[in-house]
């Protein structure tokens, strides 16, 4: 077997993880301090990311710019991807080359698609994005990439080889009708609480799911309410582990830890999330009992039960004659007469 196969064979695996590092990139420019890739600036500022608009069957120009920071010259593979959100965060990554694109890892073309930028230079290429006469109104997300196609091998104390990519965002806005919507699918919840009420904190894991259903990015917030027996509010709270940007047709599991939970009570929960333009709730109930107290009244009251369902059904001793409360046969008596007949 060659040595590289082991390091090949984990490239699928490792690098949509790497080139999720996009959403940590600098306002300015992706970068991974070896090398960054950023729009053209205009005239008037540097520009953060792209943000494209253009109806459908209309092509848009732009340039990237792809700047070497190392002492050494660095080839990359440069080409376009589509964006989605990370299943861990919501974070915004985007595909592999190689993977099906169907936005701007679709339509944008690139002049050629590897390029050698000399030690401490940059150098400047330009792209076209075509939009297709039938493509879908609302936002298409995506970026520019520029990938090392060298295997990084570590120290070599494991068999492990990554590929490091930078890519510059692209916010691409077709023109035509557009639908912010948000829901909240999947609510469940996981109740854990000490055997004996008291003895011990008791904890509530809510995991949602968040789903863009629109066409357009959103920004969403996420309030969680608890309500127990009769309207008593047990928690109120404003959600703060949330994807900055919820892509058009992403789905996003979070969950919630809530501490100090109920031990005795039946609690209602409902998330609500709301966007601009959108807003859409969904709720979960769970019961809080401590089983083991519940456990030992049921079963105490189970033998107690039998018990005297057990003295009922014994049966009584037999009498003994003469005591107080029983019949005495009336004696019998003869008048017939010495020389008579019963019936003369």
């Amino acid at each position: 077997m060659s040595p590289r196969k082991p390091y090949a064979a984990l490239l699928p695996l490792l690098l949509p993880f790497l080139l999720g590092l996009l959403a940590v990139a600098p306002a300015r420019a992706a970068d991974n301090g070896s090398w960054s890739v950023y729009p053209v600036s205009s005239a008037v500022a540097a520009r953060p990311y792209f943000y494209v608009s253009a109806d459908p069957g209309q092509s848009v120009q732009d340039k990237v710019v792809v700047a070497n920071n190392t002492a050494g010259p660095l080839t990359f593979r440069l080409y376009a991807a589509d964006a989605y959100n990370t299943a861990r965060d919501g974070g915004f990554a985007v595909k592999s080359l190689g993977e099906r694109m169907r936005g701007v890892g679709a339509w944008a073309v690139l002049p050629k698609d590897r390029v050698t930028v000399p030690a401490h230079r940059t150098v400047t290429v330009p792209f076209t994005v075509k939009v297709p006469e039938d493509a879908e109104p609302g936002d298409h997300p995506g970026a520019i990439v520029a990938l090392d196609e060298r295997i990084d091998r570590g120290d070599g104390s494991v068999a492990l080889g990554v590929q490091r990519a930078v890519g510059a965002r692209v916010y691409l806005t077709v023109g035509g009708p557009t639908l912010p919507a948000l829901a909240v699918e999947n609510v469940r919840i996981s109740h854990h609480q000490p055997l004996i009420p008291g003895l011990g904190d008791s904890t509530a894991t809510i995991s949602y799911t968040l789903h863009n259903t629109g066409n357009v990015t959103l920004r969403p917030r996420v309030a969680l309410k608890a309500e127990g027996l009769f309207g008593r509010t047990l928690l109120t709270r404003d959600l703060r582990d949330l994807p900055s940007q919820l892509l058009p047709g992403q789905r996003v599991r979070l969950t919630e830890r809530w501490t100090g939970a109920p031990q005795l009570d039946w609690a209602d929960v409902r998330l609500t999330a709301t966007a601009k333009n959108t807003k859409e709730s969904a709720t979960a109930s769970f019961v809080a009992v401590p089983w083991l107290v519940v456990g030992v009244v049921v079963a105490g009251a189970a033998v107690a039960g039998r018990l005297l369902l057990r003295r009922r059904r014994r049966p009584e001793g037999p009498r003994r004659p003469g005591a107080r409360g029983t019949a005495r046969p009336a004696p019998t008596h003869s008048h017939a007469k010495a020389g008579q007949t019963a019936g003369d």
